[in-house]
């Protein structure tokens, strides 16, 4: 991302350090809060609303990411921890400035979605996009699923665009654009990827197809040295070259235990026979 590297290169002593420390931090802060206002005004005070925007209250274009999820405490603790697990994962693998433009890009993005659907927003796309950038970058990572069962983090990626897939085919096209809008940041970080490996793919089809095509009619893989039968003769039948054998000598599973062992001793005095 040469683009990335300019922009590191004038702008990367604004970066802030542990960015998601402070988001986590406000977030559990901005969780307390809505025990103690159980009408509800504070945090619509924080959603990000269009129309409240234009008529001044800018600090929405911020505010909504520190809207926490809506759940237990015991799950707010597990959605907290994840997200700074995550955060600080992909700061760690990025730097501060490459982790600080990806998420400023998926506020734009976020920010851009809600302003072409004139609904309200939280944070829960963005940090949706967190998320499937840290099983991107750590596709291996295990997550304990309801603390108990391991899970590779790529799995449950995938059941996130799988979401994301049933949300762009089947509901409102408000709905769709902001599912495609707010996750612009990953395909701006993650784009080329898919592309590369897109077009590796197509040449290792083409190269496969290729060299296939330029094999005899009658090459085989595969041919026992006793009896001569092929994986052509019989496609469910094994191979195996001896150990015992000196030499390059194949055998299916027929011969493999019952055929006397080539030895180069023996070969030569049947040479000299000849």
């Amino acid at each position: 991302m040469n683009w990335l590297d300019k922009l590191e290169q004038k702008f990367g002593h604004f970066a802030i350090r542990g960015l998601m420390t402070y988001i986590v931090g406000l977030n559990a802060f901005v969780y307390l809060l809505m025990y103690i206002d159980r009408t509800g005004t504070f945090i619509d005070k924080l959603m990000l609303y269009p129309s409240l925007v234009l008529q001044g209250e800018v600090w929405r274009l911020i505010t909504y990411i520190f809207i926490p999820p809506q759940a237990s405490p015991l799950w707010i603790i597990f959605a907290l921890y994840l997200y700074y697990l995550i955060g600080n994962g992909l700061e760690h693998e990025w730097g501060s400035f490459r982790f600080n433009m990806y998420y400023l890009l998926g506020m734009i993005g976020t920010t851009a979605a809600v302003f072409i659907t004139g609904g309200g927003a939280t944070s829960t796309y963005l940090n949706l996009s967190l998320f499937l950038a840290f099983a991107h970058v750590y596709p291996d990572f295990q997550l304990l699923l309801f603390f108990i069962l391991p899970i590779k983090i790529k799995y449950l990626a995938w059941l996130s665009w799988a979401g994301i897939g049933i949300t762009v085919l089947f509901q409102p096209l408000p709905y769709k654009i902001i599912a495609i809008v707010s996750i612009i940041n990953y395909f701006i970080f993650f784009g080329r990827d898919f592309f590369t490996s897109a077009k590796t793919r197509r040449q290792v089809y083409s190269n496969r197809k290729k060299f296939n095509a330029k094999l005899p009619r009658n090459f085989t893989m595969h041919r026992c040295t006793i009896c001569g039968i092929t994986e052509k003769d019989d496609p469910n039948m094994d191979f195996r070259y001896c150990i015992d054998c000196e030499g390059d000598y194949e055998y299916c599973m027929e011969h493999l235990k019952t055929h006397e062992h080539v030895k180069e001793e023996n070969r030569g005095i049947n040479k000299g026979k000849d």
